[in-house]
């Protein structure tokens, strides 16, 4: 997965943001519980973490799924916070 738009800097604005929003799409394993990619979502949080941010809120939401034997698709919504 590619974060290099997660950054101290909106992409939107290129102004310094006290808050940073990212969403980051993980893919349901077709067999069994749990997401195959939480390294990912981990990863997302502690690249914020070192840039001095700490996560403020997350949200989950459903985002479909791919068809037979693609899996679900959840959107996590995630709000970090800059620590002053």
């Amino acid at each position: 997965m590619n974060y290099s738009n997660a950054s101290t800097y909106s992409t939107a604005s290129g102004q310094n943001l006290q808050y940073v929003v990212l969403q980051v799409t993980l893919k349901e394993k077709f067999i069994g519980t749990g997401s195959g990619n939480l390294t990912e979502l981990e990863s997302c949080i502690n690249a914020q973490a070192s840039k001095g941010y700490r996560l403020h809120t997350i949200a989950t939401s459903n985002g479909g799924s791919k068809g037979l034997l693609g899996g679900d698709r959840i959107q996590a919504t995630l709000v970090f916070e800059r620590i002053v």
